[in-house]
């Protein structure tokens, strides 16, 4: 995620303790800075136990963080979202406040309307750090105020 920061011209620094936030990013020159929630799974997994391969990852409702960030180490690939957007996307709710982001990575593998990969486009970590990098802004306020996703 770091490396993926710096490539844009973001630094970034990891936080030592665990308290829903794993890294803050910062823009040098400009005086904000935004937090990092980082959740990676290994591998996709069948969809309940049995089903199709699907991305998924629990992350806490009450999270502080100003971002979410989702990985798939086995692929090498990242989103990132707000977390207003994390919280709106994610599909399963529970009173427990651990939510679940997810969707089926092979999208020609499932029939009907569930979250396909091809979804995510437009958080693709490359897509969203390219619009904070044009910006020259790490807070998620400015990119709703733009109009994205």
């Amino acid at each position: 995620m770091t490396y993926k920061l710096l490539k844009h011209e973001i630094d970034s620094a990891r936080m030592t303790t665990d308290a829903g936030v794993d890294l803050v990013m910062y823009i040098p020159g400009h005086s904000q800075s935004a937090t990092i929630q980082v959740k990676a799974q290994w591998v996709p997994v069948p969809a309940g136990g049995k089903g199709e391969l699907q991305c998924s990852w629990l992350f806490d409702r009450d999270c502080p963080a100003d971002w979410l960030a989702v990985v798939d180490l086995s692929r090498d690939t990242a989103w990132l979202f707000t977390m207003e957007q994390a919280l709106e996307r994610a599909q399963q709710k529970p009173e427990s406040g651990k939510w679940r982001i997810y969707w089926y990575s092979d999208d020609a593998a499932v029939a009907g309307n569930p979250r396909r990969e091809s979804d995510m486009t437009a958080y693709e970590i490359d897509t969203v750090l390219d619009g904070i990098a044009k910006r020259r802004s790490v807070e998620p306020e400015n990119l709703a105020a733009e109009g994205n996703p």
